[in-house]
C-alpha cells in the first residue's frame, strides 16, 4: 500500500497505542499527512515521536489531545487538523473502550453509559464535525472501527457490544445520507486483537467476563491474535482512492478479500453484501 495515500491527510482518533497507532504507522508509510489524537498526553507524545521519525520530507505528522465524546473537543479536533493541513480527506474513528464487565444488573451504570458515549457518540460527534468540510470539497472517507460485538452477542460486555453494533448501523445510515457528496463511510471488523482490550479481559477474570469468554481470551493470547497489520492495511485501503465508491459496508480485515474489492465497487453499490441484516428461516433452508 506504499504511496496509496500520497497527498492525503487523515485524522485518526485513539491513535496513541494499539490498533490506532498501527493504523497511523500504516498511513504514514503510505504517504499520508497524519494527525493523531487521544485523551492521554504521555502515550500520545511517544506515538508522535515514533511517527515523526517515520515520516518523509514534507510529510505532516501532528498530535492533539482531545476527548471525542465531548462535542466541543470533537469540533476542535477537526479545526485543529485543518490548521495543520489544507484539506482533510480521511477520518478514522478508532477511539473506543470495552467499558464495564459483568451482567447488566451488576455493572456500574455511569461506566456503562460512558462506554456508549465514547464508542458511539464519539464516532457520531467526530463525523458531524468533519462532514461540513467533506461536503464542501465533495469528497471524504470515514473509516469506523467496529468489533466482535457488532455481529454477535457479548454477554457481560454489553456496553461494548451494543455500541459497536450501533456504530455499524450508524455508518450504514450515514453512507446513504452523504452518498451524493462523494463521501464513503465504511466499518472495519479488525478481528480478535492482542491489545490492551485483551489485557482488560484477562485482568477482569472469568467471574466478570464469563468462563467461556475468558478461556477464549487465554487461547487468543497464546495464539497471538489477529495481525494488527491486516486491520491497518484495510484502513489504508478504505482511506485511499482504491476504495472510491465502496460505501456503507462492514468489512472483515481477516476474512474478506478487501485488496480486490475496488474491482467490485459497482456490484457492491447495489448489494447488501457486507451489511448487517436479519436472518430469516429460508436463509437456513427452512420453509416456515
Amino acid at each position: 500500500m506504499t504511496g496509496t495515500m500520497q497527498a492525503r491527510s487523515a485524522l485518526i482518533t485513539g491513535a496513541s497505542m494499539g490498533l490506532g497507532l498501527a493504523i497511523a504507522r500504516a498511513y504514514v508509510q503510505a504517504g499520508a499527512n497524519v494527525i493523531i489524537c487521544a485523551r492521554d498526553g504521555g502515550p500520545l507524545d511517544d506515538a508522535l515521536r515514533e511517527l515523526t521519525g517515520m515520516a518523509g520530507e514534507g510529510q505532516v505528522v501532528a498530535a492533539e489531545i482531545g476527548d471525542v465524546s465531548d462535542p466541543i473537543d470533537a469540533a476542535r479536533l477537526i479545526q485543529a487538523s485543518l490548521e495543520r493541513v489544507p484539506q482533510l480527506h480521511v477520518l478514522v474513528n478508532n477511539a473506543g473502550v470495552y467499558g464495564p464487565k459483568g451482567t447488566i444488573d451488576e455493572v456500574d451504570w455511569e461506566a456503562w453509559a460512558a462506554a456508549i458515549r465514547i464508542n458511539l457518540l464519539g464516532s457520531v460527534l467526530m463525523a458531524r464535525a468533519a462532514l461540513p468540510h467533506f461536503k464542501a470539497q465533495r469528497y471524504g472517507k470515514i473509516v469506523q472501527l467496529s468489533g466482535g460485538g457488532a455481529t454477535a452477542p457479548l454477554p457481560r460486555i454489553s456496553a461494548y457490544a451494543a455500541s459497536k453494533a450501533a456504530v455499524v448501523r450508524f455508518a450504514e445510515t450515514l453512507a446513504e445520507e452523504v452518498r451524493d457528496f462523494g463521501i464513503d463511510v465504511n466499518s472495519i471488523a479488525p478481528g480478535a486483537l492482542n491489545t490492551r482490550l485483551l489485557d482488560e479481559v484477562l485482568e477482569a477474570g472469568p467471574e466478570k467476563v464469563g468462563r467461556g469468554f475468558y478461556d477464549r481470551a487465554i487461547r487468543q493470547q497464546a495464539d497471538g491474535g489477529a495481525p494488527l497489520d491486516r486491520a491497518a492495511g484495510l484502513a489504508v485501503f478504505l482511506g485511499s482512492p482504491l476504495s472510491d465508491g465502496i460505501t456503507g459496508k462492514l468489512i472483515s480485515a481477516v476474512w474478506d478479500p478487501w485488496e480486490t474489492l475496488g474491482a467490485h465497487a459497482a456490484e457492491l453499490q447495489s448489494s447488501d453484501i457486507y451489511t448487517l441484516r436479519r436472518i430469516v428461516p429460508k436463509d437456513r433452508g427452512l420453509d416456515w
